[in-house]
C-alpha cells in the first residue's frame, strides 16, 4: 500500500522566534533531573495520556510505529513489578554486575532497592515490538511482518516521553533491570513484545535530592564540519 502525499504543514518562524524557542527548551530542558525519590501525590491521568501521545509521534522504521506504552497504577500490579525487579537487580548487584560496572555506579549510590517503582502513582512500561503480528486473510492465524530500525525508533520515542512528562511539570526515572522477561508475564504482553524501559512518574518527595553530576561541555560532544570560504 502506498500512502497518499499531502502538502506539508509548515510555519516559517522568524529568527527571533526560532531562537526564544530553542532558548527557552534548552533552559527547561537542562533542568530536567532522573529522580528516585517520589510523593505519592496522585497525578492528573491527562499528562500522562498527552506524554503518550507525544511519544506516539515520533519517526520510526518504515512507519511502523513499533512501540506500546502500558501505563500501571494498580498498587497491587506495582508490588508485584518491584518485588520481581528488586530480586533481579539484587542477583545483578551481587552475581552478575562487573567490578568496573559496580564502580561505575558507586558514585550514584544506587543499590538493588527500588522502592520507587512503587511510591511514584504511574509507571510507564515502554515495550518495543520486535516484529509485527497481523492475521493472515487466508488462514486467520497471525503472520509475523518484519519490523526495521525497532531499537532506534524507540529510543527516539521515549526521548519524546520523557521531554513531554518533564515539560509537564512531573519527574521521571529510566530503570531497566536486567532481564526484564518478568514484566511481559506481569502485563500479559504477546510474543512480539519485548520491554524496553520501566518509567516512574510522579512528582518529587519533599526533600528529594540529586547527585550534584555534571554534563559534557559543547566542546566535547559537538564536532562541526563548516564549509570554506
Amino acid at each position: 500500500m502506498r500512502y497518499e502525499f499531502r502538502p506539508l504543514e509548515f510555519t516559517h518562524l522568524s529568527m527571533e522566534e526560532q531562537l526564544k524557542n530553542s532558548r527557552e527548551f534548552l533552559n527547561r530542558m537542562t533542568k530536567r533531573r532522573t529522580v528516585r525519590d517520589f510523593s505519592t501525590q496522585p497525578v492528573p491521568f491527562e499528562l500522562i495520556e498527552n506524554a503518550v501521545v507525544t511519544a506516539a509521534t515520533a519517526p520510526s522504521g518504515a512507519n511502523q510505529q513499533p512501540w506500546t506504552f502500558v501505563v500501571v497504577s494498580d498498587p497491587n500490579i506495582k508490588h508485584r513489578i518491584r518485588v520481581a525487579a528488586e530480586a533481579e537487580e539484587k542477583e545483578s548487584y551481587e552475581n552478575r554486575m562487573s567490578t568496573e560496572w559496580l564502580a561505575a555506579l558507586a558514585p550514584l549510590g544506587t543499590d538493588w532497592h527500588k522502592p520507587h517503582l512503587e511510591d511514584a502513582p504511574y509507571l510507564i512500561v515502554v515495550f518495543q515490538q520486535v516484529y509485527g503480528l497481523i492475521p493472515d486473510p487466508e488462514t486467520g492465524k497471525q503472520r509475523k511482518i518484519k519490523h526495521y530500525y525497532v531499537t532506534e525508533s524507540v529510543g527516539i520515542a521515549v526521548g519524546m516521553l520523557l521531554s513531554s512528562l518533564h515539560l509537564a511539570g512531573l519527574a521521571t526515572l529510566t530503570h531497566t533491570p536486567n532481564p526484564m522477561g518478568f514484566l511481559s508475564e506481569i502485563l500479559q504482553r504477546p510474543p512480539n513484545e519485548r520491554a524496553y524501559v520501566v518509567i516512574p512518574v510522579g512528582y518529587p518527595a519533599d526533600g528529594a535530592k540529586v547527585p550534584a553530576i555534571t554534563k559534557k561541555s559543547l566542546s566535547e560532544v559537538l564536532i562541526r564540519f563548516e564549509a570554506k570560504p
